[in-house]
């Protein structure tokens, strides 16, 4: 008898995150790295983090900062949180938000909220890498998920319902996708929102980089957009995740979920069930942080990434050979290329190593079905513009030979 022979179905569906992977790449010399959504350290506010902490473990304030804290979270940091939340027309409470390890944790938390095994899962092809590993535990069905799909929805739910479950939920990145770096405009994120009606699914909007647009005019978020239509976000069947590890530190994970209060409540058993509460110092400085300087960080994050996006369009554009595609996003942190049909994204990255010392994520770790093959996702936000023209060139030129 092995150990492993005791583990639960569901282990065999957890699998190595090919993102992680390679992110241990990163300390070889000489690489030139697209491959991690990281973002860049130079930006983090180091400066406010350290006047925040001085506060935070002052005499008066430190009893408090140490010690343990309630499920839902900080409520000064959820305060902040439920006022941005309306700035972005998505008015709610406090008590419509609950903090949570990160944004991941958010989805895991939503995956075994709304998932048993056998149902079906709306996503998009390619989706989001961490979306499937926080979902794959929870043993879904995937479908595809396409604002344009001409599905209707009694055949898809349909399909569901062979598979021994039901259509559970839509899950979308819709700014400045991971991976894609695609955007949906406002009428594609009401034909979500007609086909979640229509299959009386919830809607998981996944938004870690909605504060990072370099061009172009904001789109309201769906959760917006629904409570516009519907009166309350209590009627919503949208759950909005965000996120501070994009816009202040990724090393504090801290995030949120903003929902009705329902969904809300489910989530703070979970937690209680899970961490007890997210660490109660970071909250306490993520909420210092962000209300001091959140306002003037912003503009920042969004021209210092916004060079890099444009950087990263002029090298594809003077580098890649003929059959190359890619996205041009007007945000975020990722730029998706398609390469010719019968290239293998994988093969290319062994051989970009090997010869050319550079490392990019191949596409098919983001297809359900390890599909898409012949596609690759670049990060901008880590390496500067000189090292995207040289990396791209190193690109470019393993393409054309």
């Amino acid at each position: 008898m092995t150990l492993t022979s005791l583990f639960a179905t569901r282990a065999g569906r957890m699998k190595a995150s090919e993102i992680r992977e390679l992110l241990k790449l990163l300390n070889r010399p000489g690489i030139l790295s697209f491959a991690g959504g990281i973002p860049d350290p130079a930006l983090f506010p180091v400066e406010a983090f350290r006047e925040a902490t001085d506060r935070a473990l002052a005499d008066g304030a430190a009893d408090m900062s140490l010690q343990y804290s309630t499920s839902e979270g900080n409520p000064a940091l959820r305060a902040w949180i439920a006022e941005y939340m309306g700035s972005i027309g998505v008015p709610c409470e406090a008590d419509n938000i609950l903090i949570t390890s990160g944004s991941q944790q958010a989805l895991d938390y939503l995956g075994r909220l709304f998932l048993s095994p056998g149902d079906t899962a709306l996503v998009g092809w390619p989706t989001y890498l961490g979306a499937l590993g926080a979902f794959n535990a929870y043993e879904p069905r995937y479908d595809r998920l396409d604002p344009a799909d001409n599905r209707a929805p009694e055949a898809v739910a349909a399909e569901a319902e062979a598979a021994g479950g039901a259509v559970k939920f839509l899950y979308v990145t819709p700014d400045f996708s991971n991976p894609t770096g695609v955007t949906l405009s406002a009428d594609e994120r009401r034909a979500l929102l007609s086909q979640a009606e229509a299959l009386d699914a919830a809607i998981l909007e996944d938004s870690a980089y909605y504060a990072l647009r370099y061009s172009g005019e904001d789109v309201p978020p769906i959760l917006a957009l629904e409570i516009a239509e519907k009166g309350s976000i209590e009627e919503a069947r949208t759950i909005y995740c965000g996120s501070f590890s994009k816009t202040l530190a990724p090393g504090l994970r801290v995030g949120w979920v903003c929902a009705a209060m329902p969904v809300i409540r489910q989530l703070v058993l979970m937690k209680q069930a899970g961490d007890l509460h997210s660490a109660t110092l970071n909250q306490a400085l993520v909420a210092d942080v962000a209300r001091r300087a959140m306002g003037g960080h912003i503009p920042r994050l969004r021209a210092h990434y916004g060079a890099r996006r444009d950087a990263m369009l002029t090298a594809l554009k003077a580098y890649m050979p003929k059959g190359v595609s890619w996205t041009e996003p007007e945000g975020g942190m990722f730029v998706w290329v398609t390469l010719p049909q019968g290239m293998d994204g994988a093969a290319l990255l062994v051989r970009a190593l090997e010869e050319e010392n550079v490392a990019f994520v191949p596409g098919s770790a983001f297809y359900a079905d390890g599909s898409g093959k012949n596609t690759i996702r670049l990060n901008l936000s880590s390496p500067n513009e000189a090292q995207i023209d040289e990396g791209l060139k190193r690109l470019g030129r393993l393409l054309a030979g």
